[in-house]
């Protein structure tokens, strides 16, 4: 089931890059391995995915510590996708080759430290928050100039990108008004000499729309793993 599901979800992402004329290798597989267990995150690298995302600290240390999850030979990336909190810095820092969700410059700061003790530059995306909704976490578009300036003159960082969610819909072409904004606020940014190359955005029901909108990373659990608890 794992393999069909893997197989499905690359010929998506295939068609909907080449629906957007654009190469599908540009679009980078986040396989979101919440709740997921480590026999199964190990399968799924026998079947070659080397990209995976957490969104809680303290699940994600048990993963990454696993020698199962270690192959020799295999450059496995571990993504923090979910809400980071400034006294989780140190933990992500040291669990993460790229961080999603830097949303303001507290957190921006501690983790610029955090990666300095650790001696490393550490990756990371800004959060953007592309609706008024309360549950959503993110730097309005308004304060993002400021907040991206800020962050950019962190010595121990390197901004790749943005990161965003939309609201919940059933129906994925509701969310392409907040894929299509993200890009255009990434592109306006560009011009002001900032390379910002990635754009985290799209989940398992909205990938294809996202990646027609130009994501970069998108990140899926549930149609590769299936349901899950939360």
């Amino acid at each position: 089931m794992l393999l069909e599901n893997l197989s499905a979800v690359y010929k998506k992402m295939s068609r909907a890059a080449l629906r957007a004329d654009r190469n599908p290798e540009e679009v980078r597989l986040v396989a979101v391995t919440k709740t997921v267990g480590i026999e199964t995150i190990r399968a799924a690298i026998d079947l070659g995915l080397r990209v995976f995302g957490e969104s809680r600290i303290q699940e994600a240390r048990r993963k990454i510590a696993s020698p199962e999850l270690q192959p020799p030979g295999s450059l496995i990336e571990w993504h923090l996708i979910g809400h980071l909190q400034r006294n989780k810095a140190r933990d992500a820092v040291r669990l993460f080759d790229l961080i999603h969700s830097v949303d303001s410059e507290g957190l921006a700061e501690a983790v610029s430290k955090e990666a300095e003790r650790a001696g490393k530059v550490q990756r990371v995306l800004i959060q953007v928050k592309l609706s008024p909704e309360e549950t959503k976490t993110g730097v309005g578009e308004y304060e993002l100039p400021s907040l991206l300036n800020f962050a950019a003159a962190l010595p121990w960082l390197s901004i790749e990108g943005f990161m965003g969610m939309p609201p919940y819909s059933e129906h994925p072409e509701d969310t392409r008004p907040y894929f299509r904004r993200l890009r255009e606020i990434r592109d306006g940014l560009r011009h002001a000499g900032l390379e910002l190359r990635e754009l985290s955005m799209g989940m398992s029901h909205d990938f294809e729309v996202a990646i027609e909108e130009g994501a970069t990373l998108v990140r899926v659990g549930t149609s590769i793993f299936g349901e899950r608890n939360p």
